[in-house]
């Protein structure tokens, strides 16, 4: 399945106990609303029927409104790696 999106690749960096971890995330906007945690999502194109090595897994979605347009809410489904 191919949704409309844009998207924000970057790194975090944590910091605990043992240190500094930098962590990858990836932040995909879209008014895609059937996404959940767990799914996988992938930037680019693949006709595999499981996820591809290359997927990365939804950790989390937060949801917006349509201030604008006010037809359907906004998504950001964000990765972690």
């Amino acid at each position: 399945m191919a949704i409309l999106c844009d998207y924000q690749g970057g790194l975090s960096a944590k910091i605990g106990d043992l240190g500094r971890e930098l962590v990858v995330k990836n932040t995909i906007w879209t008014e895609y609303a059937t996404a959940r945690d767990g799914d996988y999502i992938l930037i680019g194109a693949s006709t595999d029927a499981a996820p591809p090595d290359e997927a990365d897994e939804i950790r989390q979605i937060v949801q917006f409104a349509d201030t604008f347009e006010r037809l359907a809410d906004d998504f950001a489904l964000i990765t972690g790696v």
